[in-house]
């Protein structure tokens, strides 16, 4: 079993002194040390550390915030230590996933972040139902047909162009082409 420190500050001219000297206290034997801010997940530092982690390891940090910043990246984070079987401590918070104590708390947080999770989800859900309720139109607007679409569509429906040649003479890809043929059969489904 090792001691796994992890330190880290926002920018290269900060230095992580005072959480070294706190992890050093607790016996660290390794340190991963970042200068890039907790809440971009993507950190050269972390990934080494979670590479790095075997099974009985704990991770130590002077406090969440240097691990992360948002308690999404956080749960993840603890989710693949525990899949490795990972031990993590807070010294800040207090939290140490080793005891039910700890394991009990980071329960609360994930219970906390899917709560929240699911309010933002229907938030979004009730604002866009109210902006359509007051007539918002959401999406691209509708394309109008090109024209000459009815001369390009009845040569191709007829098989005397091939779809890549009337997209271009009509000035579309070939997806829209696809798309806007779609439109036009269910708007005019004698054609």
């Amino acid at each position: 079993m090792a001691k796994i420190g992890y330190a880290g500050v926002s920018t290269s001219q900060q230095t992580t002194a005072r959480q070294d000297d706190a992890l050093a206290e607790l016996g660290v034997n390794t340190l991963f040390v970042e200068k890039i801010g907790a809440k971009n997940a993507n950190r050269p530092e972390l990934k080494k550390m979670l590479e790095y982690v075997r099974e009985g390891d704990i991770i130590v940090v002077s406090d969440i915030s240097r691990l992360a910043r948002s308690t999404r990246d956080l749960l993840s984070i603890i989710d693949t230590l525990n899949q490795k079987h990972v031990g993590f401590v807070s010294l800040k918070e207090n939290i140490d996933t080793t005891s039910p104590q700890g394991r009990f708390v980071l329960t609360i947080f994930g219970a906390l972040a899917e709560l929240e999770r699911d309010n933002i989800l229907s938030r979004h859900r009730e604002g866009i139902d109210a902006a359509k309720a007051r007539g918002k139109k959401f999406g691209r607007p509708v394309m109008e047909f090109p024209k000459n679409w009815e001369k390009v569509y009845k040569q191709w429906k007829a098989r005397k162009i091939n779809p890549t040649d009337a997209a271009k003479e009509l000035g579309l890809k070939r997806p829209t082409f696809y798309l806007m043929i779609k439109r036009w059969e269910v708007k005019s489904p004698v054609a």
